[in-house]
Order: structure tokens, then sequence, then C-alpha cells
């Protein structure tokens, strides 16, 4: 049957979808047949659960617990069926600016982010067929004045126990002050050891050279061992099937750490450093840095330092001033030091 719209068209019904197999018994069993069958990685899983979770208690039209009260609160257990209650997206919609009132905006879109990824698979399995998410708007996040991290921040970090490929891109990352994604890109035969400097393919496609320090030139040789191409930095397994020939090394069969991966790996190794006052029950539920805060600090204790304005359009390879602007800022050591220059007791004292 089909029915009419305005203007005198015709809508046809929209086809029902057939399951491709017997949907699971609840949301929960939904959740756990996502994450294993979207290819999920182990990494990313834990954050997606815990949103899951989370929504869970609003997809059954419950605000969800925070804090203290989310330890221990056993997730409601409903049929994911009951994602196609019409009455549901009102309530949710509801339930979701409440939630945004008392959560910061970066945690809010993820969870809907993940939401929609999870309601759209599960969709597509034919086990539900609607999504009552739609109408939901993503949060906008307010600038981040403290992206630029501070020096006992970056000590810190080098003092991480993690394997020698993080260690080396992360030592990379910060001395030469490049994109993420350009180092990633890096292939052993792009690398000019003794000079300190790679040849990377920036913005555009054009073809430059990032520079480094004695941190990451310490590191390099251990990390590319006795491989003379290929890519530089390298997953732990053997590249799956149908794996670009441009990402797998051609002695070791790995394949190329994807930025995705190395954002995980980065996010979930900072967590404390990042929230240092967390309990350890809390820090599941916090963030970690993303990579390009190590871009961003470099560029910035550049600036502190008194490096001009050419040299730090060189070292980001920015095209004009104003992209630089937010990189320039003075960060957290700099006005710290600024205000106990400027403290009267220091000055007496002096």
């Amino acid at each position: 049957m089909t029915e009419s719209v305005s203007g005198g068209a015709l809508r046809l019904p929209r086809a029902r979808v057939v399951p491709l197999s017997a949907p699971p018994s609840s949301y929960t069993a939904a959740v756990e047949r996502y994450l294993t069958g979207a290819g999920i990685a182990k990494s990313s899983a834990r954050i997606y659960r815990i949103s899951l979770t989370t929504w869970g208690w609003m997809l059954v039209g419950e605000p969800a617990p925070t804090g203290p009260a989310r330890r221990g609160a056993k997730p409601p257990v409903f049929p994911v069926a009951a994602i196609d209650d019409p009455a549901l997206p009102e309530v949710l919609a509801e339930l979701a600016a409440a939630r945004a009132d008392e959560m910061d905006a970066d945690t809010v879109n993820r969870e809907l982010s993940i939401a929609r990824k999870a309601i759209g698979w599960w969709q597509r399995q034919g086990w539900i067929e609607g999504d009552p998410t739609i109408g939901i708007e993503r949060r906008p996040a307010p600038f981040d004045r403290t992206k630029a991290l501070a020096e006992n921040q970056i000590a810190a970090l080098w003092r991480l126990d993690v394997a020698l490929r993080e260690k080396t891109q992360w030592k990379m990352l910060y001395e030469s002050a490049a994109r993420a994604d350009e180092v990633l890109c890096l292939n052993v035969e792009d690398l000019y050891p003794q000079d300190k400097r790679g040849r990377i393919t920036a913005k555009g496609g054009a073809t430059e050279w990032i520079h480094w320090q004695s941190g990451t030139a310490q590191l390099l040789p251990r990390l590319i061992a006795r491989r003379t191409r290929g890519p530089l930095f390298l997953t732990d397994r053997k590249a799956p099937a149908g794996t670009p020939t441009l990402d797998v090394c051609p002695e070791t069969g790995r394949a190329r750490l994807s930025y995705r991966r190395a954002e995980e790996i980065f996010e979930e190794n900072t967590r404390l450093l990042a929230n240092p006052l967390a309990s350890p029950e809390d820090i599941e539920d916090l963030d970690g840095w993303t990579l390009h805060r190590l871009r961003h600090s470099a560029l910035t204790h550049d600036a502190e330092d008194g490096t001009s304005i050419p040299m730090l359009l060189a070292r980001s390879r920015h095209a004009s001033v104003r992209s630089l602007e937010r990189y320039a800022r003075p960060g957290v050591d700099a006005v710290a030091r600024h205000v106990a220059e400027r403290d009267p007791a220091a000055r007496r004292r002096g």
C-alpha cells in the first residue's frame, strides 16, 4: 500500500529488512554482538561498551547515572526491539539534552556518535527499523585553551613504560612538530638519520621535510633494526589479506600502523596523566590526550622560547601567520613564570 504526501505525490512504504540472524535476547546482548560483529578493536570496545551502557538507561526512558551513583548500578534489561517504540525519540531527546547539561560536550558527542553507529548496525541486521536519535544534535565543543601540555606533563609522558614503537612515535611527533598522519605515513626509505630529518607528504600533496632531535635519533635505529624499506611504524601482527602493498612491510609482512590505532594507544596510556586527581574507579570513564597535542605543545613551547615567526611557520608548515596564532599563545608554564616573576613577595626576597 502506498501513502500520499504533500503535493499529491505517492511515497512507497519503506521495505522491511529481513533479519540476517536471530535477534539477540536483550539490548546488552545486542551490544556485545555489535562489538564483535562490527569489528570494533579491543582497545576501543571498552569505550564503546561504556557509552552504549549509558545509552541503555536512556533508551528505557531513564537518566543515566553519573559519578558515584554509576558504580555498581545495574544496567536495565530490555529487548533491543524496544528501540522502535514510537514514543522513544521525544523522551530520548529530553534525556540527551539533560545529560548534555551535566557532561562536557566531547563526552556527549562521542556517546551520541557511538550510539548511532550501533543503531545503524542493528538496522542493517534487521533487528530494529527506526533510529530514535534522529533530531538529536551534536553539542558545540568550546575551544580548549589547555591543548598545549605543560613541560612537566611532557616529562611525565617520556617516563611512561611503553613499547619502543610508541616511544619513538611520540618523541618524533613532539620534536618535529609534525602532524600525526604525516609521521605515520613515513617509510624507512624516507628517513635521513644522519641529518635527523625525514621526507613527508604534507597537506595538499607537497613533499616537505620534518626535523627531529637526539631523542628520536637515539630510538630510530632500534625501531628500524635491519629493515631498509616499507612503513616505519608497523602493527604487531601480519597484514590482513587485501591490505594495499604500500602499507605492508615487504620484509616482515606487517601492516602500517593506522592513525586510529595510534590515537587509541596514546589516549589509553595518557588517561592517568590527563586526570591526575581521578580515582582508579573513575579513570575508565575519562579521556586521555590526543596525538595532536604533541604538535600543539611543541609549537607553543617554541614560541615561548622566543622562536621567530618565520621559523615557527617553517616548523609548522602553516601558510599564514593567522593559522599559527592558536599555537603561539603562551602556555601554562609561561603564564606561571610571568605571574611568579611579578609576585611582590618574590621581588622583596630578591
